[in-house]
């Protein structure tokens, strides 16, 4: 049976998920250029290619995620003051 969409606790999870391996991009991305040693700097590459597919992968089911609400016809007056 194919999942049409995600269940809440699972989209809550996902969005984390999303957000660690943005996290582990951004961390290894930096690393890479305060690295000298060329096989640290490999590890670093190979996991920042994982971390691009991974969330790929994990935005193609964060389409699925019941985020999704109504937006209502009127909204308040912002507050200047």
């Amino acid at each position: 049976m194919p999942i049409s969409s995600l269940a809440p606790h699972e989209s809550m999870e996902l969005h984390e998920a999303l957000n660690f391996k943005t996290l582990c991009l951004a961390k290894s991305k930096l690393m890479q250029g305060l690295v000298f040693d060329r096989d640290l700097k490999a590890l670093l590459q190979k996991d920042v290619e994982q971390s691009i597919q991974a969330i790929a992968e994990l935005q193609a089911l964060y389409a699925k995620a019941p985020f999704l609400a109504a937006v209502p016809a009127s909204r308040p007056d912002p507050i200047i003051n």
